[in-house]
């Protein structure tokens, strides 16, 4: 059973106040809007597809095989988690906001909660011995403060869905009322990918979306940009 102090980490990760740098992140769906690809009636189904296909099969499996390492003090596969998840990364921009992310996370976190596993994570972030990606943060986060592997993707599969309709809020492209309809009609997708992240294999992780790719590619060189990614 979940503990309370491990239940309330989960909430002040995924809440979107906490400073995790999610709040510059559009996870590709400016470059849609850009694109004119996306509009009110698009995006759940686009939602759903960035799960499936892209978050769920690598961020959410990175962290995953990440947390089981931190348990288990095996801190040389954190790094080859955090460096093959880095290199799946096609654009410029995604790999940028996601280290920018994560070193975000794990400043915050060590402030926060402290804690010999986070000092380490740190210090190895800081030195550049491996990038920092934002879901392998997470994953040292919530393995030092004994938070399960499936609760900590499930937590971080939310926050993903929760700033992903926050920026199409910001883009106009739902109201408030819409977007908790939305993340509300996307539980039974986050419990699904979260479940296959937790059982997926490193070798397996990666995702495939193409066009999200090539939006993503465009908005690296778009004129003008709300978001960073």
């Amino acid at each position: 059973m979940t503990s309370a102090t491990s239940l309330l980490t989960c909430l002040q990760l995924s809440d979107s106040a906490f400073p995790s740098g999610f709040y510059t992140m559009s996870h590709g769906l400016e470059g849609f809007s850009q694109a004119r690809l996306v509009v009110r009636d698009d995006l759940e189904e686009l939602a759903r597809g960035m799960l499936r296909h892209s978050v769920g099969p690598a961020d959410a499996t990175a962290l995953a095989r990440a947390h089981d390492a931190v348990r288990v003090g095996d801190w040389e596969r954190v790094v080859e988690v955090d460096s093959l998840l880095h290199a799946s990364k096609l654009n410029t921009e995604m790999r940028k906001a996601s280290v920018r992310s994560g070193h975000q996370l794990t400043d915050v976190a060590l402030q926060a909660f402290g804690g010999p596993e986070l000092a380490r994570w740190s210090e190895m972030v800081t030195t550049k011995a491996t990038p920092g990606c934002q879901p392998v943060a997470a994953a040292v986060v919530h393995a030092s403060r004994g938070v399960g592997v499936e609760e900590a993707v499930v937590s971080d599969l939310s926050a993903f869905a929760a700033s992903f309709l926050g920026a199409a809020l910001r883009l106009r492209l739902t109201d408030h009322v819409h977007a908790q309809v939305l993340l509300h009609r996307l539980a039974p997708e986050i419990a699904e990918v979260a479940t296959s992240a937790v059982e997926r294999e490193l070798d397996d992780m990666g995702g495939f979306v193409p066009m999200a790719d090539v939006v993503s590619a465009q908005h690296e060189r778009a004129p003008a940009r709300l978001f960073a990614c």
